[in-house]
Formats: structure tokens, C-alpha cells, sequence
């Protein structure tokens, strides 16, 4: 496993680079700077922020040096207690923001990706609660109308779109009956709206893909077999069938969970939560170099631990498989 975890980490590492590097050049190709949307600056000052930000330098010596701040090169664990200041923490430097005065990417992230996080938390929990529930219900009561109506609910998740379900709900639950705040992250009210419309995207697929791994798990032979030994029903579907039942949805988990996270760009932009991706939104507006860089390539990290997760929970729930 061990083996399989430092080879996973290597082929990373590439992928990571890759992602630098086209996301670097292609906001430098674009037309335009982070500076030209404002109003218009005397010569002298463009030319004095654009020494500050080292945009005057060639374009191979930014890319390096951006390189050269975005390797690790420390490790203090006790820095990460307080918060996600990764230059405390591994020495990286992910510079000043364009658009935040006395501001550095360092701070912003380490400020905004607990409420991202707290959301993708909330959110992946109410997709699994519901997706899982919804297709054991389904497998386990086979073409009966308890089976279609959650097939039903569950096409319709998949059909509506967050950046709709989100002001319908805002609508409904917020404006109409006064249950739950449209927008802040100030209270568990503020809470409940921004999770369920992002959990039920990802409970419609969870769903789905929990009913068809059960049908094909409650078909083998060793399930019939329980049943003939004398083993209850519940017992059979807790210890037997959920655990092979279940491999379709870890593999689609890794993802998931990243698609939660990128979600909430949208979520995070209909019920104005402060996190990261409403930052990233906003800093794609305003050609925040600094700012989509870190985010891009936080982001790139997430996905690639994610999936590595998964690749692990797959082989603890069926030894068949091989680290390969």
C-alpha cells in the first residue's frame, strides 16, 4: 500500500505542473492586465505597480519565480493548527493579491477555505444520507412504487441544475415561508438552504448508482446463501450486500467530492457565502493573477487526494481488487 501511495503521490506531481503552467499562460495571453479594467493610471504609476508586482519582468523569469515560491520548503505542522497558513506551514509563498491591498493570497485562502469547506462538508453528508437511503430503499423493493418514486425524484436531480434549484429554493423556503436565511454564513439558518441545493445535486447520481450496485449484489450467489442459513433480511443487506453494493459509489466519491467543491462557485455566488470559490468567481473578473493561481492549483491538490482516498476505500472494501 505503501508503495502504491508514493507512486500515486509521483504521478501527481506532473499533472500538478501541467496545471501551473497552462492555467499561468493562458491569463497572460488573455488581452488586458489586472490593472486595465480600473480607471485609467498616469504612465509613472502603471509603470511603478507594474515593477511592485514584477509584471515588467520577461515572461520566463515570472514563471520560474512563481515556481520557485510555489515549492515547499519547510515543514512546521504546528503552523497548521490556527489555520491553512501554508507559508508558515511548508514555506510556500503564493504572492500578493492584485485587487486586496496589503493582502496575500497566503491570508485570503487561509480565511476563506473553512467556509468552502464547511459547505462541501454539509453538502456531501446530505448527498450521501439522501442518495444512499433513496437507493437501498430502491434495490431492496424492486419495481414497486416506493422503487419508482425514488427513481423518479432522482432523474429529476439529476435534470435540475444547482444555479436553478438555488433561487427556487431561495423563493420558496426563504422569501415565501421565512424558514431559512437567502444568503451569509452567520447562522445554521444560513446553513441549511446553500447545503441541501448542493447535496441533492450529488444525491440524484448517489442514488442511482447505489440501486444498481444492490441489484447486482442481492442477485450473487453468496446472498442467497445468508438467506438460506437463516440470516434476516437486515442482516443481510447491513453485512452481506451493502458493502460490495456500495463500490460503484466510492468510485464515483473522489469525483464527487471535488465536484462539490467546484460547485460552490456557483452556490457560493446565488446565497452569498464567503468562501473561496465566490473569491475565485470574483478574482476570474478581475484578472487576479495571484489569486486564480493559488486557487487553481489548491484546488488541483483537493482532486488528487480525493481520488487517491478513493483508490484506497476501494481495495479495503473488495481485497479482489489490486493496487494497480
Amino acid at each position: 500500500m505503501l508503495r502504491f501511495i508514493a507512486r500515486r503521490f509521483l504521478e501527481a506531481i506532473p499533472v500538478i505542473f501541467v496545471i501551473i503552467t497552462m492555467t499561468f499562460f493562458m491569463q497572460r495571453f488573455v488581452p488586458g492586465g489586472p490593472f486595465t479594467a480600473e480607471k485609467s493610471v498616469p504612465p509613472e504609476i502603471q509603470r511603478n505597480l507594474d515593477a511592485y508586482y514584477h509584471l515588467n519582468d520577461p515572461l520566463w523569469k515570472q514563471y520560474t519565480d512563481y515556481l520557485w515560491d510555489l515549492c515547499p520548503k519547510a515543514f512546521h505542522p504546528g503552523a497548521l493548527r490556527h489555520g491553512f497558513d501554508l507559508k508558515a506551514a511548508f514555506g510556500i509563498d503564493l504572492r500578493p493579491s492584485f485587487k486586496y491591498a496589503n493582502r496575500t493570497v497566503n491570508e485570503i485562502i487561509a480565511d476563506k477555505l473553512p467556509v468552502s469547506l464547511e459547505l462541501g462538508g454539509l453538502a456531501l453528508g446530505v448527498a450521501l444520507i439522501l442518495g444512499l437511503t433513496a437507493g437501498i430503499l430502491a434495490a431492496i423493493r424492486k419495481n414497486s412504487w416506493l422503487d419508482y418514486l425514488c427513481s423518479s425524484v432522482s432523474m429529476t436531480g439529476l435534470c435540475v441544475p444547482t444555479f436553478v434549484l438555488g433561487p427556487l429554493a431561495v423563493l420558496a423556503f426563504a422569501i415565501h415561508f421565512h424558514w431559512f436565511s437567502a444568503s451569509g454564513w452567520y447562522t445554521w439558518q444560513d446553513r441549511v438552504l446553500p447545503a441541501l441545493v448542493l447535496g441533492i445535486a450529488y444525491a440524484a447520481p448517489i442514488a442511482r448508482l447505489t440501486r444498481g450496485g444492490m441489484l447486482e449484489v442481492l442477485s450473487q450467489d453468496y446472498i442467497r446463501t445468508a438467506r438460506a442459513k437463516g440470516a434476516s433480511e437486515t442482516r443481510v443487506i447491513l453485512r452481506h450486500a451493502l458493502r460490495g453494493g456500495l463500490l460503484p459509489v466510492v468510485s464515483f466519491l473522489g469525483p464527487a467530492s471535488a465536484g462539490v467543491l467546484t460547485g460552490s462557485f456557483v452556490i457560493e455566488t446565488i446565497f452569498q457565502i464567503p468562501g473561496l470559490g465566490r473569491e475565485f468567481v470574483n478574482s476570474a473578473f478581475n484578472r487576479d493573477y495571484m489569486l486564480v493561481l493559488g486557487t487553481v492549483t489548491l484546488y488541483a491538490v483537493f482532486i488528487i487526494f480525493f481520488n487517491l482516498a478513493v483508490d484506497v476505500l476501494q481495495v479495503w472494501l473488495n481485497p479482489k481488487l489490486q493496487f494497480e
